[in-house]
């Protein structure tokens, strides 16, 4: 099954009007697959259920119990191979354990469909390229979703900062205990499919906000990660530069704090200091997560439609590679690959032990 393209008909044409000229094209809901339904997909089916700009229309899920109690008009699948043949989708919003991102957004990528993934874009810098090229050659949308970009106190700080006053310095802190967290989702806790520990979990989200903040180029300088017995990073802490401009990040991470601390603190060159904590007005647990997640779909959305990708199994878009948000706002946009870099910078600068460069197979 195809889907037909964004103001299109079912042969993929656009219909004409009764004078004989093309009609425009009609703005219809962007038709959305989510494979993987742990415990993060609560918000991206709640983002789903509200937006207007995306229709959830197929899941799928290894375990067909956690299949149940969806919407009954809701296509289901067990094997996300099957959803990509067969059912009728612009996108998919992959949301599977980190170790199987790659192989799942490459299939969906070989299937002609734009992807959104959970960060990490992938847990081996060298499979976070092949995906990047992968989605440059094939003309499509490779969409990182970095929740925090979205939290309304971080974009509240980011607009409130002066134009033409640089950065002296940032700290993010981003700090919880893990198994809370984690909940039913205990592969977080085996770094095998993890990635590693609280660097290769948190440190994407902490570090797409010193990109956004600092202006995106940004090189590691120092980091000191403190490990368990299993040797799994529990705390990390890591400096960082921008060397356009000379400012400075710090980024706390840590698995094993009583509670949670999720922060941002920004001095200016001039001597002036904000903060935004990204937990505020929420008593819920995991309670920012509903708009954080809203503010992920609507740019995915947008991206998609900027991009000319509509249709699935469809042509290379006339741009070729992953579009920018047109929605973000200010600063630079979700970049998977480079903050997939720079965490890969962070365990090599505080091992000593380069990953290797082999993809997956």
């Amino acid at each position: 099954m195809t889907a037909a393209p964004y103001g299109r008909g079912r042969d993929g044409r656009r219909p004409w009007t009764a004078h004989g000229q093309m009609a425009a094209p009609q703005r219809t809901a962007l038709r959305i697959g989510m494979i993987g339904l742990g415990v993060i997909s609560r918000f991206y089916l709640a983002a789903l259920e509200r937006s207007p700009e995306a229709e959830l229309v197929a899941v799928c899920d290894r375990d067909p119990a956690a299949l149940a109690g969806l919407p009954a008009h809701l296509e289901r699948h067990t094997d996300h191979r099957r959803l990509l043949r067969e059912a009728e989708v612009d996108a998919v919003v992959v949301n599977v354990p980190n170790d199987a991102h790659f192989p799942v957004c490459r299939d969906a990528l070989a299937a002609g469909r734009a992807v959104c993934v959970e960060k990490p874009l992938a847990t081996r810098v060298a499979d976070a390229r092949a995906l990047d090229r992968y989605a440059r050659e094939r003309g499509l949308p490779l969409f990182t979703s970095f929740h925090r970009r979205y939290n309304d106190p971080v974009r509240a700080l980011l607009g409130r900062l002066p134009e033409g006053v640089p950065v002296d310095t940032l700290t993010v802190r981003y700090k919880e205990t893990i198994e809370e967290h984690a909940g039913r989702d205990r592969w977080y806790l085996d770094p095998a499919r993890c990635g590693g520990g609280c660097l290769a979990d948190n440190g994407p989200n902490a570090l797409d906000l010193v990109r956004l903040f600092l202006g995106g180029d940004v090189s590691v300088d120092r980091v000191a990660l403190d490990r368990d017995r299993l040797g799994v990073d529990r705390a990390a802490r890591m400096l960082l530069r921008a060397p356009a401009t000379g400012a400075r990040a710090r980024v706390e991470l840590d698995w094993s704090y009583p509670g949670e601390r999720k922060t941002v603190e920004v001095r200016l060159a001039d001597g002036r200091a904000d903060a935004a904590d990204m937990l505020a007005g929420h008593t819920e647990f995991k309670g920012s997560l509903w708009h954080e997640y809203a503010g992920v779909l609507r740019d995915f959305a947008r991206v998609v439609r900027a991009h000319g990708t509509s249709g699935t199994r469809s042509r290379p878009a006339s741009r070729p590679g992953p579009a920018s948000p047109v929605g973000s706002g200010p600063g630079p946009a979700p970049d998977g690959l480079a903050v997939a870099e720079l965490v890969a910078a962070c365990y090599t600068l505080a091992d000593g032990t380069p990953e290797r460069e082999e993809t997956h197979a």
